[in-house]
């Protein structure tokens, strides 16, 4: 009898609350269906920055503005179970919210 197969699920998004409601919509059908399920694991937040020159600018100072958006990453595995899969299948993903499943 070998051990069962686990998927590894990726979610990431730059809004963190949406974030954690979906994690914890995953972590209630597994939990429900009884399955073995470690996670959701937070991974490090990206943070990409952009400064750019205020407009207009002519004689005087230069001043800058600085935008930021930062990606936050969960990181689930799941015993591969066909029940839990079709449930992830059929689970409305929030435009906002990237997903990765490797099996």
């Amino acid at each position: 009898m070998s051990a069962p197969r686990m998927v590894k699920i990726k979610v990431w998004s730059t809004n963190v609350d949406v974030l954690n409601d979906f994690t914890g919509r995953i972590v209630d059908i597994a939990k429900k269906t009884g399955v073995k399920l470690s996670g959701p694991i937070p991974l490090p937040t990206k943070r990409l920055s952009i400064r750019t020159l205020k407009l207009p600018h002519g004689e005087g100072k230069k001043k800058y503005e600085k935008w930021e958006m930062r990606i936050h990453k969960r990181l689930l595995y799941i015993a591969a179970d066909e029940r839990v899969m079709k449930q992830l299948i059929r689970l409305r993903v929030p435009p906002e919210i990237w997903m990765e499943i490797e099996l």
